[in-house]
């Protein structure tokens, strides 16, 4: 993990130690295929419709591995990836079809870790939010909603942005 790219840092070291562990021998880029019995990938569209399919997928996602405590908060996060994502991926430069918008969910237990690839090599930058306005607030959300956050760089192009989280079981 390069310094600058992560939010908040866990508060529990070991975990934070054993999942950063994790996310170097399984790539992004292995994740986007989900080639693992734990975890799912659904493609997404660019377009603003996505998003709730992204919701939606999370959800059922989650309550098919018992975590449905995680839904809420997992739904608003994967709410404001998908939305910049989709923003993101509609500027002319940045879209292509060989580079869909890609949601991953991944439970590596207790965690887990939610991720949107997108085809833009935009580094995701935190604001100062602003309450008043209707935009600006999405790294802010995640921030507040999840354990961390950070990128990751794809080989393929683009950028996967991604969340932890914590569940009880």
């Amino acid at each position: 993990m390069r310094a600058g790219d992560t939010g908040r840092m866990l508060e529990e070291p070991k975990s934070a130690a054993g999942y950063l562990q994790a996310t170097r021998e399984v790539s992004f880029d292995d994740l986007l295929a989900a080639r693992h019995s734990d975890a799912t990938a659904c493609p997404l569209p660019h377009q603003a419709d996505s998003v709730k399919t992204a919701r939606e997928v999370t959800r059922s996602t989650l309550r098919e591995w018992g975590l449905s405590e995680l839904s809420d908060d997992a739904a608003l996060v994967v709410s404001e990836l998908v939305t910049n994502a989709v923003r993101y991926a509609l500027r002319p430069a940045s879209t292509t079809e060989s580079n869909p918008i890609t949601l991953v969910l991944l439970h590596l237990s207790p965690h887990v870790l939610l991720a949107v690839a997108d085809p833009s090599d935009e580094v995701p930058t935190p604001k100062e939010p602003d309450f008043i306005s209707e935009n600006g607030r999405g790294l802010y959300i995640v921030e507040t909603y999840s354990k961390c956050w950070g990128w990751d760089h794809l080989n393929r192009g683009g950028k996967a942005v991604w969340a932890l989280f914590s569940g009880t079981h």
